[in-house]
């Protein structure tokens, strides 16, 4: 029976290596799949993990309707067993409904890897949907930590190095550089505009 799972945690916690992985483990076993990222760090249409792994992948946009797109692909005599949608935190909450269907109505097993707050420590609003409607979130075990030794949970905010609690939600989840602090320490660089230590 199919599922949507939902891998979440900070960033430098290895999820686009697990989505990787993921992809290689069910490939492996004779199931076919298809991999989705969007706004990933190496660029357009590739699935890129930190520790150099990369993997060609579709690129998803706001007006790509995910279910049409694989019911398209089915059409066409592709066997879809699996999907793997890394960055799934930019997906909107329509497209998060679409893979709910996709795993309910066509029986396709969803995977998806994504951040849950930005550094306003607000909720993606794809990250929202994919809590509300997942079989299971699971936390990855490996934490980010912060140049404190706390365990990391706020991800920065500016593309200029310095914490900010303005900018980009899409630069801040994907831009390198700029490691993801505590909870603690995120206010105070954010109010004090600085890296902040480490």
């Amino acid at each position: 029976m199919a599922e949507l799972v939902f891998f979440t945690g900070t960033m430098d916690c290895g999820k686009s290596t697990l989505a990787l992985q993921m992809d290689h483990t069910h490939a492996s076993r004779g199931r076919a799949g298809l991999l989705f990222t969007q706004h990933d760090r190496s660029g357009e249409a590739v699935l890129s993990s930190r520790l150099g792994l990369t993997k060609p992948a579709l690129e998803v946009d706001d007006d790509l309707d995910l279910w049409e797109f694989v019911v398209d692909q089915v059409t066409a005599g592709r066997r879809v067993d699996y999907l793997v949608c890394d960055e799934a935190q930019f997906y909107t909450p329509v497209q998060v409904e679409q893979l709910a269907r996709l795993v309910d109505e066509m029986d396709v097993d969803v995977f998806a890897f994504g951040i849950t707050s930005d550094f306003r420590t607000e909720l993606f609003p794809g990250s929202r949907r994919l809590i509300e409607l997942a079989d299971r979130t699971e936390q990855l075990q490996v934490r980010a930590l912060c140049w404190c030794g706390k365990p990391a949970t706020v991800t920065p905010g500016s593309s200029t190095g310095s914490w900010s609690s303005r900018g980009s939600r899409s630069s801040s989840a994907t831009s390198p550089g700029r490691p993801a602090r505590c909870r603690r320490w995120s206010t105070r660089c954010s109010a004090a505009g600085t890296t902040c230590g480490g």
